[in-house]
């Protein structure tokens, strides 16, 4: 997804009552202000001025056209004047996309001299955004507020981190994974009903055995290989003499991106103890797989291969790593603790401090040959972990703020990419709290997408969400859950 040349359109609020020359006015405006915040650097996407609606007919028609439109994201709404509300209802019913409303109004401040009744009758957005507002409460509708003068960067920023959730949503409609093999055995937090996921999230999740994985590498030549071995040089650092392991690793590749590719997915999950007819584990494949966004998930966790593909999506553009992670291991000195994450080999290299450095090195799990892997340390910076999982009933979404901090450590004989960071509000309470949520061992990290992006998303996509952040206290945190649970299990009576 190209995300420049998506749209959220712009549309505005009004009615008859005002007279032409208000409504040319409110249409000219409400252009402007599209065409500017497009223009600001800001937003991800366009916002595209739609219409300035004034009955029922109009709002539910481009509600509609709104729904059938490939190109449109969501849909953006302010009311320059009072537009009242209960024409919208029809509308609202059948919006299927995303929803912000924009609480703003075109002058900042109020003019002494210039106001007067025309004035007040055409500059009363703090009325109708009020009318407005009620509608949105009323329904019940999943939607945004951001609130604020409309040229100010604070706005926009709030507004883009909405679209880039949004951008997300549309991901997630559009989400198929493949399942090379199946889950781990005995793992309890990789399983998931994957048809309310479905129905839920959009996410279609499909098995194929591993022996169709191989039957494919089987036809990958000599010359494909090659070609994927340029790619690697071009991306990486070679620090091993083993080129044969390097290639089978871009055999793997070469297979797996045919068959995602085929099958028109975007993520895919694998299984060291499902590995028949393969040589290797997939390592330095599975990486640079998901340095070109598709995502991963380590023994079979498809809901967190999903979620990092869905979260590179919405990171496009932004400085920063989106990744697949697992908290391994913990330095509890105290006052100083911090997390050490990693995995067996498959840490994505967008967050990568330095030129990665392919290396073979034995695995010591899963019975095959030491496999070809990346190997690097993680760039600091402020970020965040998500935890995707499955109540029984609902989905939850676990969010904890972090900050990710060049290793205390050199750990020299660890042969795999290594991430440290500390978790808020301290790794303890941390720990107590995301363990008292149900948080899995695998997450998505990043430090491009916000906790504030992926709150958006939880509310768009209608699933709960609770946020693990430097205010934090495991006892308001249970209380928290306790009431949540609640409240979800009451609204899916």
């Amino acid at each position: 997804m190209d995300m420049k040349q998506k749209e959220f359109w712009f549309v505005v609020g009004s009615q008859f009552l005002y007279g032409p020359e208000v409504l040319e006015t409110v249409a000219a405006r409400g252009a402007e202000m599209a065409q500017k915040m497009t223009d600001g650097g800001i937003l991800p996407c366009k916002l595209v001025y739609k219409a300035t609606v004034k009955t029922d007919a109009e709002i539910t028609q481009i509600m509609k056209d709104a729904n059938h439109d490939d190109n449109c994201l969501g849909v953006v709404t302010w009311c320059h004047t009072f537009s009242p509300s209960k024409m919208w209802i029809h509308g609202f019913d059948l919006l299927q996309k995303p929803y912000c409303h924009l609480a703003t109004q075109y002058n900042r401040k109020i003019p002494n001299e210039e106001i007067d009744m025309d004035f007040m009758n055409l500059n009363q957005a703090a009325h109708g955004d009020r009318e407005h507002g009620f509608i949105g409460a009323r329904m019940r509708l999943p939607r945004k507020v951001v609130a604020g003068y409309w040229q100010d960067a604070s706005v926009q920023n709030e507004l883009a981190a909405w679209m880039r959730a949004a951008v997300g949503y549309q991901a997630s409609h559009e989400m198929r994974i493949i399942r090379f093999g199946d889950n781990m055995r005995d793992v309890a937090v990789t399983e998931g009903d994957k048809v309310e996921t479905q129905i839920k999230l959009g996410w279609q999740v499909d098995y194929w055995p591993v022996g169709h994985l191989v039957e494919v590498m089987n036809t990958v030549t000599e010359a494909e290989i090659d070609e994927k071995m340029a790619e690697y040089h071009q991306r990486y650092d070679f620090a091993t003499d083993d080129l044969a392991t390097v290639r089978y690793q871009a055999k793997e590749e070469i297979a797996m991106r045919k068959i995602l590719t085929r099958e028109g997915a975007n993520a895919f999950i694998n299984n060291f103890q499902d590995l028949y007819g393969m040589d290797q584990l997939p390592g330095l494949a599975s990486q640079n797989m998901m340095a070109d966004g598709i995502g991963y998930g380590a023994e079979g966790d498809w809901k967190v291969s999903g979620m990092t593909a869905i979260m590179k999506q919405m990171a496009q553009g932004l400085e920063g790593g989106t990744l697949f992670m697992e908290d391994y291991t913990y330095d509890l000195e105290p006052g100083k603790e911090v997390s050490l994450g990693a995995h067996m080999l498959e840490v994505c290299p967008s967050i990568a401090a330095q030129r990665p450095r392919i290396e073979v090195h034995p695995l010591g799990i899963g019975d095959r040959q030491p496999p070809a892997r990346l190997v690097f340390e993680g760039k600091p910076g402020k970020g965040i972990v998500v935890s995707l999982i499955d109540m029984g009933g609902r989905l939850r979404m676990i969010i904890q703020d972090i900050e990710v901090i060049k290793p205390i450590l050199a750990m020299p004989n660890l042969p795999v990419a290594r991430v440290m960071w500390k978790p808020a509000p301290d790794l303890l309470t941390g720990v107590k709290c995301w363990i008292q949520a149900g948080g899995a061992h695998h997450t998505v990290l990043s430090t491009a997408v916000t906790a504030e992006m992926m709150q958006d998303w939880a509310e768009m996509m209608q699933i709960e969400c609770v946020h693990i952040t430097a205010n934090t206290t495991v006892e308001e945190f249970k209380k928290e859950l306790f009431y949540n649970d609640i409240a979800w299990k009451l609204k899916n009576i």
